[in-house]
């Protein structure tokens, strides 16, 4: 008998798991570098998407707006949900001085591309890195879009994960050829770190995003991920999930925020348009790999997607 509610004591298997992961596309839309003095708070706006802050050294405070108040201390790690402004705060050592707020967005340097906020002229007590990303599935599926609070991990110098933060600030700055890939590739680290972390805490992987809190869901999701191309139907991933079409359904749009259909059209037209981009195979070649017999329906999905064709995205591409 198909079960149709989330168990609480169901998990995601660490097949299924590794094969989210590795699908997962980071894309780092921008690095900075904050430091701040003692007696100093900076102010940093939020964002429409997620920020990931490392401390790499010092100590403090962290004001997340909604949030509880976070205790900083090197290596410790902040995933924050999208417009949630931050003070960064490095109280005095003197009892009743009110520390000096300086505003970020008025107080940045721009140094080879990489933003640099500045709190105090002093030796800066606290050195954050502080990073905007997508973390996503196919054109449109956000890993998390439904973050409500701030994930807080506290890490080692062993886990390195200041060694990936730093080249990817450096290959930023660099701007070479595929500085984007490689900041992406280093920054996958940091979220793989933070999952297998997740996962051995109390405060668990599947119970902070909407994606793994359904073990079954996620398990459907998973298939489809790994193989967009094939005959999937509504029937048969309700299926690979244990569940009635019904139950499937409903709960498949509350977990993803779009019908199954919907999703494996946005998973198929982002291998498309990777293919297109590598300019290697023909057209008819990309819309079989996508699973699509039909041309014109092949076509009309991709512009629904992306707002052109394919064959005017792939020439848009080879000629950036």
């Amino acid at each position: 008998m198909p079960h149709s509610t989330p168990s609480s004591s169901a998990r995601l298997s660490s097949r299924d798991l590794d094969e989210l992961i590795t699908l997962l596309e980071i894309r780092v839309l921008g690095l900075s570098e904050c430091l701040v003095s003692e007696g100093f708070v900076l102010e940093l706006d939020g964002n429409d998407v997620p920020g990931i802050h490392y401390i790499l050294s010092g100590t403090g405070v962290l004001h997340i707006d909604g949030a509880a108040s976070v205790r900083l201390s090197p290596h410790t790690l902040l995933i924050v949900p999208p417009r949630h402004p931050l003070r960064l705060e490095v109280p005095t050592q003197g009892a009743g001085i009110a520390p000096t707020v300086i505003s970020g967005r008025e107080h940045k340097h721009v140094v080879d591309s990489i933003k640099r906020f500045r709190a105090g002229s002093t030796e800066p007590m606290t050195v954050m890195i502080c990073g905007y990303f997508n973390a996503a599935f196919g054109a449109s599926i956000d890993l998390f879009e439904h973050l409500s609070a701030p994930i807080v991990e506290q890490f080692d110098a062993s886990d390195r994960l200041d060694t990936y933060l730093r080249t990817a600030l450096d290959e930023l700055m660099a701007q070479e050829v595929g500085a984007g890939a490689m900041s992406g590739a280093l920054l996958k680290q940091v979220i793989v770190a933070l999952v297998r972390r997740s996962l051995k805490t109390s405060a668990l992987w599947m119970e902070r995003f909407a994606l793994l809190g359904d073990p079954q869901i996620a398990r459907a999701f998973a298939d489809m991920t790994a193989r967009p191309s094939a005959p999937h139907t509504v029937e048969s991933l309700a299926q690979t999930a244990c569940l009635s079409r019904s139950a499937f359904m409903a709960r498949f749009s509350a977990t993803i925020g779009q019908s199954p259909m919907q999703a494996l059209r946005d998973m198929r037209m982002r291998q498309a348009a990777v293919q297109l981009r590598a300019g290697e195979l023909a057209l008819d070649q990309v819309a079989r790999n996508a699973g699509y017999a039909n041309r014109g329906a092949f076509v009309r999905a991709f512009r629904d997607v992306y707002g052109a064709s394919p064959t005017e995205f792939r020439m848009k591409k080879l000629t950036a």
